[in-house]
């Protein structure tokens, strides 16, 4: 029985894919790096995007001041309006609540994730948020997952994970969540990730029913010299 969510934010509640690659595009521009296609890719659902970043600017700069000079461009983004959340996002995340408590756990640094649910009114409405800083080993380590579940208080297997990425899709599936994959633009999962989502959509609109079909679900009565089951 599912009784709680847990959010990625990037690309799954908000749409900031090309806005982070653009920021921090122009960020390794001034240390003399010319931007390329794989950068971009290489950015996708990475907990390690700022030294990633910083590797590019041939050890000019470290990773905090990555963070910091990035996330200031991206939290001024939020706060003029900016960053949108994604069609259907913010309704799919207020599905959830009413199905129960709802967590977020991003790689983005506090600073942009606490902007980012207050521009889309939703920072009431979580009951715990997991940023990069809080933890050494970010995803596709399990440790963003299984550290938002343990402030839910409730076990991993009962806890659905949102995600777009592949590298989110391995955090959530390895903390032992079910996961619901709404993968960015579309995209094609990669064959070895493809099998671990519970369920798919290709978008947030029409990720709403299976959420909602998800959280609903509950044991099936025992069957006479017969296991429990649930409903799918």
């Amino acid at each position: 029985m599912l009784r709680a969510t847990v959010f990625d934010l990037d690309d799954t509640l908000i749409d900031t894919g090309d806005a982070w690659e653009r920021v921090c595009a122009d960020f390794t521009a001034r240390h003399g790096h010319r931007w390329r296609p794989q950068d971009g890719v290489a950015l996708h659902g990475n907990g390690h995007w700022a030294s990633y970043v910083a590797e590019l600017c041939g050890g000019q700069v470290d990773a905090r001041e990555v963070v910091e000079a990035c996330t200031a461009v991206m939290a001024d983004a939020c706060a003029a309006g900016r960053i949108q959340a994604l069609p259907g996002a913010v309704e799919l995340f207020r599905e959830a609540r009413r199905c129960g408590p709802v967590g977020v756990a991003s790689a983005s640094p506090r600073r942009f994730v606490l902007a980012a649910l207050e521009h889309l009114g939703l920072a009431g409405q979580v009951t715990t948020v997991v940023c990069g800083e809080d933890v050494i080993r970010a995803k596709p380590a399990p440790d963003p997952y299984l550290r938002a579940v343990a402030a839910l208080g409730f076990p991993s297997s009962s806890c659905l994970a949102v995600e777009d990425s592949p590298n989110g899709i391995r955090s959530a599936a390895a903390a032992g969540m079910p996961v619901l994959a709404i993968p960015r633009d579309r995209m094609q999962l990669p064959a070895d990730i493809a099998h671990l989502p519970l369920a798919h959509a290709p978008d947030a609109k029409r990720a709403r029913p299976l959420l909602v079909r998800l959280l609903a679900r509950r044991p099936e009565p025992a069957l006479p010299g017969g296991p429990v089951g649930a409903v799918g």
